[in-house]
């Protein structure tokens, strides 16, 4: 029994065809253009397959309220040729299988909770920091969700008393992704964070800000484990400078030795490298196969 599974990102979309264990049998990725382009080439490639049902992990904002008149729309995103698309709908007339929604980031931690470096725990949180920072959260077992999706890189960080960059976020202007996501880092130093790799003070500012945030995230929510992806964090050497910023944040408040000695296996990367977001995708839709079952 074959599975699809998309991941709609702001600059990629993956597309692949697996099974219920998570194994990819075709994958095939491509740039996100103007809607019309991108889901042409996301149908061309599951025609060619025999399907029981798809998952959609996509960039949001978007609307993953089954009961909501607009549930499957991408909606406000400053991606202006995709605010208000119907990407649901589309696949829906074009392939008659059940389709799961959700966001990308919460396809991604629902990937790495089953197959992943959080798998056999009840919580976890993905965050991914490159183009934009977003986040998604299983908690007790579940997607988190309440009046939306979570928007975690959008919360607000204390400025470095170094730092006069203005922000990038076209909403917030300094949130966390206006500050620390990797279009952030290319205005602020006039480079992509690629080619900066042996600049220190790049990635101690960087961790900066982002220790900030999951410091927030791990008094709120508590998560057993936070997985830290995106191009961004190719930059190996971040994690550490992250867990020694959160461990000053916290500054003993919690005692756990998770958040101490052993930080360094509570704040990891995927342990499905970069196809937690596209196996999380392919859960979606074995777990909208299965819903359709119980009905």
């Amino acid at each position: 029994m074959f599975y699809g599974g998309v991941e709609a990102g702001g600059t990629k979309f993956v597309c692949a065809v697996g099974d219920e264990h998570g194994n990819i049998i075709e994958q095939v990725q491509f740039p996100t253009t103007v809607p019309e382009e991108t889901m042409q080439k996301v149908i061309e490639f599951f025609r060619k397959f025999e399907i029981k049902a798809m998952g959609i992990g996509s960039f949001g904002p978007c609307d993953i309220d089954p009961d909501s008149s607009t549930y499957g729309y991408i909606t406000s995103t400053p991606k202006i040729p995709w605010k208000n698309y119907p990407i649901v709908r589309v696949l829906k007339k074009v392939f008659n299988v059940p389709i799961g929604f959700n966001t990308d980031v919460n396809a991604a931690a629902l990937g790495e909770a089953t197959f992943g470096t959080a798998k056999g725990l009840d919580s976890c949180l993905y965050i991914t920091i490159g183009t934009g920072i977003g986040a998604g959260a299983v908690i007790h077992g579940n997607l988190l969700q309440g009046l939306s999706h979570p928007e975690m890189g959008h919360i607000l960080v204390r400025r470095h008393p170094d730092d006069t960059y203005q922000g990038k976020c076209p909403y917030h202007r300094d949130c966390l992704e206006g500050l620390a996501s990797g279009p952030a880092i290319e205005e602020r130093w006039g480079k992509k964070g690629s080619e900066l790799t042996d600049r220190q003070e790049v990635w101690e500012l960087e961790a900066f800000y982002i220790a900030q945030a999951l410091t927030q995230y791990i008094l709120i929510l508590s998560p057993k484990k936070i997985i830290l992806g995106g191009g961004v964090m190719k930059q190996k050497r971040i994690f550490p400078l992250i867990h020694e910023n959160v461990k000053q944040i916290i500054n003993n408040y919690l005692d756990f030795r998770e958040l101490s000695s052993h930080i360094d296996e509570y704040i990891v990367s995927p342990g499905l490298e970069d196809n937690a977001g596209i196996t999380g995708s392919l859960l979606l839709g074995k777990q909208a196969y299965q819903e359709t079952k119980k009905g």
